[in-house]
């Protein structure tokens, strides 16, 4: 597939709108995050996610919410969480969020630790330090989207922690950006153009059961 193709937009794209998704998705990331604490359930945490769906007024989700705690915040999006799981003490939490405002997507992801917990702290912390290397890589070095996750994986391992190969990035746009297949990030043989792809980075603790996730926009 072509470099044009792979970039494909329709035509209600707009840049302005692509950048008010992601601002609003992060406010609706920020928001399911103030609703969470000690002892709550995924299930609950997803009943709190929906509320704040509704007071920002979201059009739609083009992915479900992934909320994941403690163990569960070592798998990826294609796996469930194991059922039964409440948010500790101490703990660590991750909000993947894809949602659509005026047509357009937003697709952001953080972690974030309740309590004290130093080991989960330095986590959440390393995946949105690596999320920034990475970026930073992209911004300066025109990497292509291969080479971006070959140096995620570099820098993830050197940082002490495990790189899930898993999770490679994707194409974002007008709704629904799946017509235009854009396929992976990390398999693009060129270097992505900004506000089009969405880095993400999921890190796991090399012996703990416990990860962390972020992602957000490539912009220039």
């Amino acid at each position: 597939m072509s470099p044009i193709s792979r970039e494909a937009v329709g035509t209600r794209f707009d840049p302005t709108l692509m950048r008010r998704a992601r601002e609003q998705t992060w406010l609706a990331l920020r928001g399911i995050q103030a609703r969470i604490h000690p002892g709550i359930s995924e299930d609950e945490a997803q009943v709190a996610a929906a509320e704040v769906f509704r007071e920002l007024g979201v059009e739609r989700l083009w992915h479900p919410p992934y909320i994941r705690f403690g163990p569960n915040t070592t798998k990826t999006y294609r796996q469930r969480s194991d059922p039964g799981v409440r948010l500790g003490e101490n703990d660590i939490c991750f909000i993947d969020l894809g949602l659509v405002f005026d047509s357009h997507e937003g697709d952001v992801g953080d972690t974030f630790v309740v309590g004290e917990a130093p080991e989960r702290q330095a986590c959440a912390d390393a995946a949105r330090t690596l999320f920034h290397d990475v970026a930073d890589a992209w911004r300066t070095q025109g990497l292509s989207g291969e080479a971006l996750y070959a140096f995620a994986e570099q820098r993830a391992q050197a940082m002490g922690w495990r790189f899930n190969h898993a999770i490679k990035g994707h194409r974002l746009g007008d709704f629904p950006h799946s017509v235009h297949k854009g396929g992976n990030l990390g398999d693009l043989e060129h270097t992505p153009s900004s506000g089009l792809w969405v880095l993400e980075i999921q890190i796991a603790h090399p012996s703990e059961p416990f990860g962390a996730f972020y992602e957000d926009l490539l912009e220039a």
